[in-house]
């Protein structure tokens, strides 16, 4: 006898609600931009179709739980691959002072100018690669399912000083991808557990500095 499939439990905004305190009109912010995007999904492929019916857990509340690793709201962001505007558009919803979205996908940048209408003011579209995008100066840099930690250290040092904190959500492999990315970068490594999957963490690195060549001939 089969056993019948354990469906996940409901989870929308009034549950997102009791996990993360924002306010009403945060929430209804959210609420708008989630229905946009589930309007687009339709046409663009925003979101994978398999998360779209558990968006608030998937999605939503996994971009908010990286808000409590920031310095505080009062910073400036740049999300690298901002694809479908996670987590920088939640971030901004949530307080963020100024957002930078870099994407290069032409259809989902129109996507996310539309969304950040809903959000509110200090959220800027950057419609370009993520090396082509203007030298901001990040507070905190953010990137989701983007790349492996070495290569968004590469991609997000033209935005960062020794005090900007890079916040990444990473899965499974995220052992081999530290492993890599000590090769070329030192750093104060935090690892904190994702509150939406079992086996993803959450990488808050600060200090980050490129591995000086220890070969370098100091005696000419």
């Amino acid at each position: 006898m089969k056993h019948p499939v354990q469906q996940p439990t409901p989870y929308g905004p009034a549950q997102f609600a009791a996990d993360v305190p924002v306010s009403r009109e945060t929430l209804d912010r959210l609420t708008a931009y989630a229905e946009l995007l589930q309007k687009w999904n339709r046409t663009i492929n925003l979101i994978g179709k398999g998360t779209e019916a558990d968006l608030w857990r998937r999605h939503m509340l996994d971009s908010a739980q990286l808000a409590p690793l920031f310095p505080s709201m009062d910073v400036t962001l740049v999300d690298m691959g901002s694809g479908a505007g996670f987590p920088g558009l939640v971030l901004a919803a949530m307080g963020v002072r100024e957002t930078h979205l870099i994407e290069g996908d032409q259809r989902k940048c129109a996507f996310l100018r539309e969304a950040a209408r809903l959000i509110g003011p200090g959220i800027t579209v950057h419609a370009c690669r993520t090396d082509a995008a203007p030298e901001i100066m990040a507070d905190v840099i953010t990137a989701r399912a983007l790349a492996p930690v070495a290569d968004l250290l590469t991609l997000g040092a033209r935005f960062s000083s020794i005090h900007t904190i890079h916040v990444f959500p990473k899965g499974q492999n995220v052992d081999v991808e530290l492993t890599e990315s000590h090769k070329m970068w030192k750093m104060r490594l935090e690892r904190i557990p994702s509150r939406t999957e079992s086996a993803a963490t959450i990488l808050r690195l600060s200090e980050v500095r490129r591995v000086r060549d220890d070969h370098t001939d100091h005696t000419a």
